[in-house]
């Protein structure tokens, strides 16, 4: 559903978002999602290692294609600052532009918009670091 173009694109958004924030962006694209999304982008999460970072303030954006079901799980650091519909905004992007099939554009916007949110809370540091791979994870 992405042609490597947008993958690149993608990786290339995180690592803009990343960017505004001290915050980790990861993505995670299944082909489909049996089940609930947040369970599996939960489980996700831990399989990442996405909880070791310093400041515990991973972000897992996660979406499967053929449901178009998607998630956004932010680690312990990030739910304790936050409110709880944090994440709508990004989440809402994501299903406007998926029931168009616009997955690339969907995804890229998401990553722009949580880098935004994530500032607020966890602005670019002096000497940050990337603790995260911006690369797609793939199930």
């Amino acid at each position: 559903m992405l042609s490597q173009a947008d993958k690149e694109t993608i990786v290339e958004a995180i690592a803009k978002a990343e960017c505004l924030t001290s915050g980790e962006i990861r993505v995670h694209i299944d082909k489909k999602c049996p089940g609930d999304p947040l369970e599996r982008a939960i489980q996700l999460f831990g399989e990442l290692k996405m909880h070791e970072t310093a400041q515990r303030n991973g972000v897992l954006i996660y979406l499967s294609f053929s449901d178009k079901k998607v998630a956004i799980v932010g680690d312990e650091g990030i739910n304790e600052r936050v409110p709880v519909n944090f994440w709508d905004s990004s989440r809402s992007i994501m299903t406007y532009h998926f029931k168009n099939n616009d997955f690339a554009r969907g995804i890229i916007l998401a990553i722009k918009e949580a880098g935004e949110q994530l500032k607020r809370y966890f602005p670019i540091q002096e000497g940050d670091k990337n603790e995260l791979s911006n690369e797609i994870t793939l199930g």
